[in-house]
């Protein structure tokens, strides 16, 4: 912006004191208001980004679309003014720095440090996606801590609207920063939905816990190829620090398949820490004992349902060690008679169920992708978990809807035995019961009526067999009366 003309000391009601920040688009000012005293932050626009009327209008939107949004963990948006030459948006002063910044001078964070601002990003974009509202360029540069340690998203200038778009953004174009957007945003920036922003949220984190730009170094075309193609150094193996939940959360969030990333930021979170967090809050008519007790309805190798209980850590060994079968089919509840729902959808466990992986050489397909060179080498593929799928409707009753109604004399389920003293698993092998219960009529399965036999048809394979020979006799008998 040094060609143009200077910023002036005052704009409207605002002193301008000094320049935080200067890009393409503009430079953002510490400023303040002279009727309050208010200390602010003046973004203002570039006189030659002011003469273009879309520019304008998305600049005009950005503060509408902040002014929306009343929450701790965003930028409030105070004032605006559209007049020429410079346009400018008041927003709340972040007495602080970017991640972007901190990255830059001291590299990685902890990994706790990183969870926790992480955390208050998501809520922060979850009040956002409430209002459906699509933020389209999460990333490090647009993320302001303040010294206290509260983290703000910032820089609401590529706000979509899930509903409608104000053709604001043309079709085929990809608006955002290319290491932290999602592929399918390359082509089509409009198309972008949630799932855009958790794949920016779980790029934002990679650079958080391992200090690296994730794809740094690649071009444009190049980085939409490895983000297609999933091929990605896992955070783990840049940072063996990183935790393995935390290291599965940021690859299933940055999945080239949007169906395989998380769909909401608070699942996203859940993903991170192993807690849901829309678990009822404990009363006193719960103990505290029995706060970490889950109900599982499993089925053997013979398809037999059988139901133990457990706690949290036990039952992740039993998945570890392979004991209850096929974990696909396993559903879980925190109460004996509740709302039983599959264990994939469960944050505390989804981790550790298998999905099913696409091929080595495998790429996302998109309808609208950049043109780009066939591969014709087999590129590396992470693989990505599947999202849960979604829970089963329930009965009236509360109880899961595969799973036959129990009377109130049912003897407790058996609980998930400890693992032996040497660290192997006690004697079922892999796909058999843990326990099974005293027998009782609730795991018996109902009885299935058998299927009445199809009748069968006629078999003509002798009769044509039969004629042909007849056949065959006539004509030898023929030409030996010649």
């Amino acid at each position: 912006m040094s060609s143009e003309a200077p910023i002036p000391n005052q704009l409207g009601k605002y002193d301008v004191i000094s320049k935080i920040a200067e890009g393409g688009m503009g430079s953002v000012h510490k400023g303040r208001n002279r009727e309050t005293g208010e200390i602010v932050a003046i973004k203002v626009i570039a006189p030659a980004t002011a003469k273009n009327p879309i520019l304008l209008q998305r600049f005009e939107r950005e503060f509408q679309t902040t002014k929306l949004l009343n929450h701790p963990n965003v930028v409030k948006a105070l004032d605006y003014s559209g007049a020429q030459p410079h346009p400018y948006i008041v927003m709340e002063f972040v007495d602080g720095q970017s991640i972007g910044q901190r990255l830059e001078q001291k590299g990685a964070y902890i990994e706790a440090e990183a969870l926790k601002l992480i955390a208050q990003v998501c809520d922060g974009l979850q009040s956002a996606h409430k209002q459906g509202l699509v933020h389209r360029d999460i990333k490090p540069d647009n993320i302001l801590v303040t010294r206290d340690g509260v983290a703000k998203i910032t820089d609401m200038g590529l706000v979509k609207e899930v509903e409608g778009d104000l053709n604001l953004t043309r079709t085929g174009r990809g608006l955002g920063t290319p290491h932290y957007m999602a592929p399918e945003q390359f082509r089509n920036a409009k198309t972008v939905d949630v799932r855009g922003d958790i794949y920016s949220l779980g790029a934002t984190l990679y650079a958080m816990v391992t200090g690296v730009i994730p794809f740094d170094n690649a071009s444009p075309l190049d980085c939409w190829m490895k983000k297609i193609r999933n091929e990605f150094p896992t955070p783990k193996e840049l940072n063996p620090a990183v935790s393995e939940r935390v290291d599965w959360a940021i690859r299933r969030a940055m999945s080239a398949e949007p169906g395989q990333r998380p769909s909401s930021c608070r699942e996203f979170v859940e993903d991170l820490t192993g807690q849901s967090r829309n678990a009822p809050p404990q009363t006193a008519a719960v103990p505290a004992l029995a706060a970490d007790v889950w109900y599982l309805v499993y089925r053997d190798e013979n398809n037999q349902p059988h139901t133990v209980k457990g706690s949290t850590e036990s039952i992740r060994k039993a998945l570890r060690d392979k004991l209850l079968g096929d974990p696909t089919g396993i559903v879980v509840s925190r109460t004996k008679h509740g709302s039983f729902s599959p264990i994939q959808s469960t944050a505390e466990f989804r981790d550790l169920v298998p999905a099913a992986r696409p091929a080595a050489d495998a790429t996302v397909e998109y309808a609208s992708a950049p043109p780009a060179p066939t591969a014709s080498n087999s590129a590396v593929n992470r693989g990505r978990p599947a999202p849960p799928p979604a829970v089963p409707q329930q009965p009236a009753s509360g109880q899961y809807a595969g799973q036959p109604k129990r009377p109130p004399s049912n003897p407790a389920p058996q609980p998930v035995p400890p693992a032996p003293a040497s660290g192997k698993p006690a004697a079922p092998r892999p796909g058999t019961p843990l326990r099974t219960p005293e027998p009782d009529d609730t795991d018996t399965p109902a009885p299935r009526r058998g299927r009445k036999p199809e009748p069968k048809g006629f078999n003509w394979v002798p009769v044509l067999v039969g004629a042909v020979v007849l056949l065959s006799a006539a004509i030898i008998y023929l030409l030996v009366a010649k």
